[in-house]
């Protein structure tokens, strides 16, 4: 009996070191594409930071290093940067005007206008 529980142990961790590879492959898989959806989203015209930022995360963690992650980290840094110099553009786009220089009007003279004459009645 001790022979085989000797013979099984060995067979029990080759069967876990695959499984735990193909986990790693599924990890990795997940993460790359991850990845992608990150630099796609920071393409866009609005994208979300926190999702890009999220995501760029989940390819770390996975032990991505690779150009696409440096790629990714650059474009949302130059994002960040772009937008909060952006920012106090569109706040002065609500100021108040300043009204417009006008004329100032004559002062009214003490002598008193003429009266204006009645308009004459048509007579049949």
């Amino acid at each position: 009996m001790a022979i085989e529980a000797a013979l099984i142990k060995p067979v029990v961790d080759a069967l876990m070191a695959l499984l735990r590879r193909g986990e790693n492959v599924h990890l990795h898989s997940n993460a790359e594409k991850a990845l992608r959806e990150a630099i796609r989203e920071l393409l866009l015209a609005n994208p979300d930071e926190n999702k890009a930022a999220a995501r760029i995360a989940i390819a770390k963690a996975a032990g991505i290093l690779s150009e696409d992650v440096v790629l990714a980290e650059d474009m949302l840094r130059k994002h960040r940067a772009t937008k909060s110099r952006t920012s106090g553009k569109a706040a002065s786009a609500h100021r108040k005007r300043k009204p417009a220089a006008t004329t100032p009007e004559p002062e009214p003279t003490t002598s008193k206008a003429a009266p204006k004459p009645r308009a004459k009645k048509k007579t049949k």
